[in-house]
This record gives C-alpha cells, structure tokens and sequence, in this order.
C-alpha cells in the first residue's frame, strides 16, 4: 500500500521503495515478540532488557513499514515513519525516538544510564506497537 507521505520519503532518499513480503513482516514480528519476552527477564541485566526492548521496537516498527512496501536503512526514520504506518501520535514514537537515542549512546560512546521505569514504559509501548501491527496485518 503505498502511502503519500512516506512516497515522499522515497523521492528524497530517506525510504527504499520494495514489494511487500508477508514472510519478512511475520518474521519480524516474531523477533519483536521474542525480544519484548526477553526484555522481561527479571535476570537479564538492566542494559540486556533495555536493549532487547528497544530492538523489539525497532522489529515492530520496520514490520509496520515493510508491510506497506517500503524499506529504510535508519533506524530514526523507521520509528518516524509509525506515524503514517499504524497511525501513532508524535508523542507515542517519540518515546522510542528517546530510546533511540539512548541506544546509540550505548552503541557509540560506550555509556548506558537507563532505569527501570524506562524499561517498563518502552515495553507497554512494544506491546501495544506489536499489537497494532499484527491488527493490521491481519486485517489485509
């Protein structure tokens, strides 16, 4: 389904447009849940659950937009783009933005201050993404 505003996205070079593939998406809404489960683990360290939550996120949201046909190589742009694709307000995205953010603090700089709040909110939000992708998955 191609949506306008993510068409603009492929004419600046920010999105890939590509078939959609109903393998991938379910593969990767399993990995999403799969990683959500993990980031629950009471015995996985604060930093694991924080990123298995974060990478659920990500998995959800690039199945959201793959679903519709398009691709992106940033990570930013896919948590963007949830706006058009399963309809989420700026201040649900926004969150995994914030999360972004601190993953790539992690990834780059070697520093991860995340607590156990964060961790909680950013997994109601991975469910409730997780489940708004499986909605309308299932009802294509």
């Amino acid at each position: 389904m191609s949506l306008p505003e993510l068409d603009n996205l492929v004419r600046i070079g920010q999105l890939k447009a590509e078939p959609r593939n109903e393998a991938e998406v379910r593969r990767m809404l399993e990995m999403a849940r799969t990683r959500l489960a993990d980031a629950q683990l009471e015995r996985v360290s604060r930093e694991g659950r924080f990123t298995s939550a974060y990478n659920a996120a990500h998995a959800a949201a690039l199945a959201a937009l793959r679903w519709h046909g398009y691709r992106s190589e940033n990570r930013y742009t896919v948590f963007q783009c949830l706006a058009h694709t399963v309809a989420w307000p700026a201040h649900r995205w926004r969150v995994l933005d914030a999360a972004h953010q601190k993953r790539n603090l992690a990834e780059y700089e070697g520093f991860l201050d995340v607590e156990e709040s964060t961790i909680r909110e950013l997994c109601v939000l991975v469910t409730e993404l997780v489940a708004d992708v499986q909605a309308m998955v299932q009802l294509s």
